[in-house]
């Protein structure tokens, strides 16, 4: 189920959608922004790993530029990675009841125990004079920020998805949803789009249609190769090994 954002100047709306089918719990509450080049080589470089993993790398910022330094100190983290982090907000409602959003465990366990310091905590972050996307609470370190750690992991394509949180409770066909959003993150800027998404997961995983597509392409491309090499070999046949090939058999006056 999609909720397409519109980006009014205000900075909340309700949008009411009906569930067309039974969607049962966990339902993954996305995300989704188009044209957003997160693979961009600049953009990707601009983090220091060293610095997200231990407070004594906390200078460690000469990847950052131009969000290194603010104020004469360190940003932590800083980059432009972190600095342009996703800040629009969600709720929901069935019925007139809150429906809770819960975001513990969204990001990878990986990240959280080997990229994030349990001892890292946000300094100095969002108070250059340009502010970018969110901001972080200071006494949470960086290894619960899961919002955060979720939107470190860059995307390779201009259109993506992140996982926002989870709806541990079942749908039903035909509950009418109510989504109250805060319309903060300027998309404006890069000509983008802003799109919420309610998903559900089988025992294969989540909808893809990417690399289903990719897949079929490179299946049928390797058949149609295969396929030609076949003709050329019938209709054409080189017998393997014959020495008439050798360079210097077919220009024997010649080096």
């Amino acid at each position: 189920m999609e909720v397409k954002s519109r980006q009014f100047s205000f900075l909340k709306l309700f949008s009411f959608e009906k569930v067309h089918k039974h969607m049962k719990s966990p339902i993954y509450v996305y995300y989704q922004l188009d044209n957003f080049y997160q693979n961009h080589r600049r953009y990707v470089k601009s983090r220091s790993d060293e610095q997200l993993r231990d407070h004594r790398e906390e200078n460690s910022t000469n990847a950052c530029k131009p969000e290194d330094i603010a104020n004469g100190k360190a940003i932590v983290p800083c980059g432009l990675i972190a600095w342009s982090l996703f800040n629009d907000t969600y709720s929901f409602s069935r019925d007139n009841k809150n429906l809770t959003v819960n975001k513990n465990g969204i990001s990878w366990k990986s990240d959280r125990e080997h990229k994030f310091g349990k001892d890292v905590f946000p300094k100095n972050f969002q108070s250059s004079a340009i502010r970018g996307g969110a901001t972080l609470n200071v006494s949470i370190p960086l290894s619960k920020q899961e919002d955060l750690i979720v939107w470190m992991r860059t995307a390779a394509l201009p259109t993506f998805r992140k996982l926002y949180g989870k709806i541990e409770v079942d749908l039903n066909e035909g509950d009418n949803i109510t989504v109250t959003l805060q319309n903060n993150y300027n998309t404006y800027s890069f000509n983008g789009k802003k799109k919420l998404v309610l998903s559900t997961t089988s025992w294969l995983g989540g909808k893809n249609d990417f690399l289903g597509i990719a897949y079929l392409t490179v299946g049928g491309l390797c058949f149609f190769l295969a396929l030609a090499f076949t003709i050329v070999y019938f209709v054409k046949p080189r017998q393997l090994g014959d020495p008439s090939y050798l360079s210097w058999n077919r220009n024997p006056g010649g080096r």
